[in-house]
């Protein structure tokens, strides 16, 4: 008996209720993903025609979709084979990472993380000043909303130059920190993040993220994935600390580690996108102890596709994904318990480059014939459901379906 958790990371299918307070109205990943498919705008050398997801279908994606907002998206009509479908809205205020998975690990936020403005420079003066006099830094560039891989094109030969690292942030509540791996140090930009991360805990700031980069000029910088999120603890025990203080196996995949803080995370498996990831995922699994909990991010959906607006892009990442799933579903027990969702939105037909507030689907697989999950407020009812199956303690919030 195991349990495992696959995030899509940003795989929304439709605005949440409240998606007009975040300006997001009308936002929909997959349902503008598809739509774009079937009129031959997301056409590209790795896929062609209407979107197609018959493993995620099967699983109950399309009528998930119906849920949330009503239509089924074009190419994913067929009846899905498993009943366990739902999807959920989020009660967590904001749309960013940790709190859709932290609410997914049983712990909502209830208060507001802080935010930079909308101005340049978006970081206090003093925090810049205080920074450099503690890292040893001659200054710093940047100081803006930007694109993580616009503001390293635009700025990052300077870098190389000076020393100087790359200060930036976004919609989300994050203070990110770029540099080069070799004329600046992996390590030494480690070491920044860690003094940022103190010096910005008053101002409520989830996550600094060290975004490490490479190559020699503006044509050819790209990011790696020794990216690293210096991340604040959940305010409450999530049930990655249930299962760790039950002595249970947990397996985290990806970022995930990074964003419970390293809190319960148990062996982390750490790899180098989609494909990677979920190598990473079955590798995991195959190693998962009876009553152990497996915990896996696909970032590649957000930080590829969504962030730069790659329609064609993201619908392929998506398909690639959906091959690979009989591979999982192959590999699982009778009594194990799956569910793949996601943590937000990210709409790549969308104005701006950030996240969108959206809700998320609930595809839930065991060997068991089970009701349906319906349409869910709080995505806590996942974290309460996996508690249930593997009998830890359950979560204040949610209720298990």
């Amino acid at each position: 008996m195991r349990a495992l958790i696959l995030v899509m990371d940003s795989v929304g299918i439709g605005a949440a209720p409240d998606a007009a307070h975040y300006g997001d109205e009308g936002a929909d990943t997959v349902g503008h993903i598809a739509d774009a498919c079937m009129a031959g705008k997301a056409d590209s050398p790795r896929r062609q025609g209407p979107l197609r997801l018959p493993n995620l279908v099967a699983l109950g994606l399309g009528e998930a979709c119906r849920l949330a907002t009503g239509r089924v998206p074009p190419g994913l009509e067929a009846p899905p084979k498993h009943s366990r479908f739902g999807c959920a809205s989020e009660i967590s205020k904001g749309k960013d990472t940790p709190s859709g998975h932290w609410e997914i690990a049983g712990v909502p936020v209830p208060f507001d993380w802080g935010y930079f403005p909308q101005t340049v420079p978006c970081f206090p003066d003093h925090l810049l000043k205080e920074l450099c006099a503690r890292a040893g830094l001659p200054g710093v560039l940047g100081s803006c909303h930007a694109s993580g891989t616009e503001i390293i094109a635009e700025f990052g030969e300077h870098h190389i130059r000076t020393g100087e690292p790359i200060c930036y942030t976004s919609a989300d509540s994050v203070f990110q920190i770029a540099a080069h791996e070799e004329s600046f140090g992996l390590e030494r930009l480690y070491e920044v993040c860690g003094v940022a991360r103190r010096l910005i805990d008053p101002l409520n700031i989830g996550r600094v993220i060290a975004r490490p980069f490479v190559g020699t000029s503006a044509d050819n910088f790209r990011r790696t994935a020794r990216r690293k999120d210096f991340s604040v603890p959940p305010p409450e025990p999530t049930i990655l600390d249930f299962a760790a203080n039950a002595g249970r196996d947990v397996v985290t995949i990806g970022k995930i580690d990074d964003i419970f803080a390293h809190r319960g995370t148990g062996r982390n498996m750490r790899a180098d996108g989609n494909e990677a990831l979920f190598d990473a995922t079955l590798d995991g699994l195959g190693s998962l102890a009876d009553g152990g909990l497996l915990f896996a991010n696909f970032i590649d959906f957000d930080t590829l596709y969504g962030h730069r607006r790659d329609v064609a892009g993201y619908a392929a990442a998506l398909e690639d994904f959906d091959a690979r799933l009989p591979e999982l579903l192959n590999r699982l027990r009778n009594d194990d318990f799956m569910i793949i969702t996601a943590d937000h939105g990210c709409d790549p037909t969308w104005s701006g480059t950030d996240h969108t507030r959206e809700q998320v689907p609930i595809l839930a697989w065991n060997a068991q014939s089970n009701p349906p999950v319906g349409r869910r407020a709080g995505f806590a009812h996942i974290g309460a459901t996996v508690a249930r199956h593997l009998g830890l303690p359950s979560p204040r919030h949610g209720a298990h379906f």
